[in-house]
């Protein structure tokens, strides 16, 4: 069977990859805290038809000859540059306004940066106060402390009247009784050796990975210092996928899949005219 046959159904198979991975970033254009994902390519094996040879001062040198058998898919890459802030007035709804990710104890214990299965990472600020005072995200994790604790509001003798949230992540609340809490708590924030290497966990969470690294400094920093974001209340980070790019990409994803069957379908033509030749 001719090459060009195998060379075509590669480029139609990785060029539905990418056409998935195009799929999922315009499904989450309005996912709060969403990063986009690009699809990067790369040619595969070579079959050498014809070696190359040094020339001698006699005969000339001649390059090498060399036919491609198709493409394969090198890596889907994360964008996780910054969305933009929408504005949305309610205290708990929190923007990272710069570097940094918000710390989440998936079952309500410390976590320490080092991969634990127990931490995870967004950038999705939507935060909620439970039953009890936690203040947990819409899956039910607990949003942690600079000291990576869980953060748990003091609720036992009434309920929560106000709450305001600094830039610096300081939290100072009050209850219905009117009791005051001044700087109670202070967000935590982490960052990476590298954030585009953090592993993607659904329900807008992220884990460490070996090519993530550790949290950077084997601490978390206070927001507003230290090179990290300060936080926004009342705001909202939206996804960071741009439509524009997105449907060029999905354009040249698709004319790349029609050229790919086209090879596919010439191949093919080829293979007739040659078994026709016996007729």
């Amino acid at each position: 069977m001719i090459r060009s046959l195998f060379s075509g159904a590669s480029g139609m198979k990785n060029h539905q990859i990418r056409m998935d991975v195009i799929g999922n970033n315009v499904a989450n254009v309005n996912t709060t805290g969403f990063k986009g994902s690009r699809t990067n390519f790369q040619d595969i094996l070579y079959q050498t038809v014809r070696y190359p040879s040094a020339g001698d001062g006699t005969i000339g040198g001649v390059n090498p000859s060399q036919v491609g058998l198709g493409v394969m898919v090198s890596s889907i890459t994360n964008n996780t540059g910054e969305g933009a802030p929408q504005t949305t007035g309610r205290s708990l709804d929190l923007y990272i306004n710069g570097n940094g990710w918000f710390v989440l104890s998936t079952d309500g214990n410390m976590v320490d940066g080092t991969g634990q299965t127990n931490e995870a990472y967004t950038r999705e600020g939507i935060f909620y106060i439970d039953n009890v005072g936690n203040l947990v995200n819409s899956s039910g994790y607990n949003l942690c402390d600079v000291d990576g604790n869980p953060i748990t509001l003091d609720v036992s003798s009434s309920g929560v009247a106000t709450i305001n949230i600094e830039k610096d992540g300081y939290i100072s609340y009050s209850l219905l009784d009117g009791t005051e809490y001044e700087d109670a708590f202070q967000i935590g924030l982490a960052m990476f050796p590298n954030q585009d290497g953090l592993e993607r966990d659904g329900l807008n969470i992220y884990r460490i990975s070996p090519t993530s690294g550790e949290v950077s400094g084997g601490a978390y920093g206070a927001p507003n210092s230290g090179g990290y974001g300060e936080i926004d209340s009342g705001f909202l980070e939206m996804s960071n996928v741009d439509l524009t790019d997105e449907f060029v990409n999905m354009i040249t994803t698709q004319r790349g899949y029609q050229a790919n069957a086209r090879t596919v379908t010439t191949s093919d033509q080829i293979l007739e005219e040659l078994l026709n030749i016996k007729r």
